[in-house]
């Protein structure tokens, strides 16, 4: 363990190192954050709120990074929250480790940043009147929908070999055909349609642009959600198409997966010149599938074949952008 941490040092210490210019931007990021850590760091980050000193998960988990060499476990964020109240800084907390908070914030703000905040849905009060209720906590969902099953492991970085050797970026969530799949954050359809290797996919950029959600081998013939299309604004929990095993073709429309299953990726980006090319940051996935689990988007299929909410959503902090009420 102890070997580890000063290895991580180490690599940090040429990452964040004085760099100028045009490229002064992270260019790799080990995402290795426990599903405990980020459950206790936005269960003090929540109760935090109402206090005289709220504080964000985002600082609470990056304090803890500098500490433990970027592992981050439950116990580290609890004391870093408690280190906090004492109303020191973070740089007076940590000193001479205070070097490694910036790229810490900056890498978990950007895997995490639009997963927590103030949402609000549609509801019903005690006289039948349809209220927005505003609320503050996980406003990202889960991939997969509410009332449907799946199972996942961490399977991150294991080997692939169909077209050339390489390692798996996302994680397989593996459920039913034709399972709904929404999206876990609000952003713009940027990719959709036929690839090799993913089958039909969809690429969604967040509305900040930092993060691009991957959501591949959806289902053969109906693999999108009607009307659908790219340039698309969509809403955290919208349903944007259907699981499948297709993919592994040079043919379109070719179930060559398997099992049935949804690879879902995530890739960071700092600058724009990193979205495509050989060194992409695709971070391990399998700790906030497993957190987003708890917030599960209820969905029903119209009778126009359309899949709506049963709850119409809103996310209040996405300034300068609308979304329709009910979708």
């Amino acid at each position: 363990m102890r070997r580890r941490f000063f290895i991580m040092i180490l690599i940090l210490a040429l990452l964040v190192g004085p760099v100028h210019g045009a490229e002064d931007y992270i260019k790799w990021v080990d995402f290795n954050v426990s599903y405990e850590a980020m459950d206790k760091a936005l269960a003090l980050d929540i109760r935090s709120q109402e206090q005289d000193m709220p504080v964000s998960w985002i600082d609470l988990l990056a304090l803890a990074a500098c500490r433990t060499g970027g592992k981050v476990m439950g116990k580290s964020v609890e004391q870093a929250y408690q280190d906090l109240q004492t109303g020191q800084s973070p740089q007076e907390l940590l000193g001479e480790l205070f070097k490694y908070y910036s790229y810490y914030h900056q890498a978990y703000d950007a895997a995490l940043g639009g997963l927590v905040g103030n949402y609000a849905i549609l509801v019903e009060d005690d006289r039948g009147e349809k209220i927005w209720k505003a609320s503050y906590g996980l406003k990202a969902f889960s991939p997969i929908a509410a009332g449907y099953g799946y199972s996942h492991c961490d399977d991150f970085g294991v080997g692939r070999s169909y077209g050339f050797a390489r390692k798996h970026l996302g994680n397989d969530l593996m459920g039913a055909l034709g399972t709904p799949i929404v999206a876990v954050e609000a952003g713009t359809v940027e990719a959709m349609g036929w690839n090799q290797y993913g089958g039909w996919r969809v690429g969604i950029r967040s509305l900040d642009h930092r993060r691009y959600y991957y959501y591949a081998h959806l289902q053969k013939d109906t693999p999108f959600a009607p009307g659908l299309q790219e340039g698309d604004l969509v809403q955290a929990g919208q349903v944007i198409g259907f699981m499948g095993r297709t993919g592994y073709s040079t043919h379109e429309n070719v179930n060559n997966i398997e099992t049935v299953h949804l690879h879902f990726g995530l890739e960071l980006i700092f600058d724009e010149s990193q979205k495509e090319c050989n060194s992409e940051i695709w971070i391990d996935v399998y700790q906030i599938v497993r957190l987003l689990s708890r917030h599960r988007s209820s969905v029903v299929k119209a009778a126009d074949g359309t899949w709506q909410r049963v709850y119409a959503y809103r996310d209040l902090d996405a300034e300068d952008w609308e979304c329709p009420q009910g979708s």
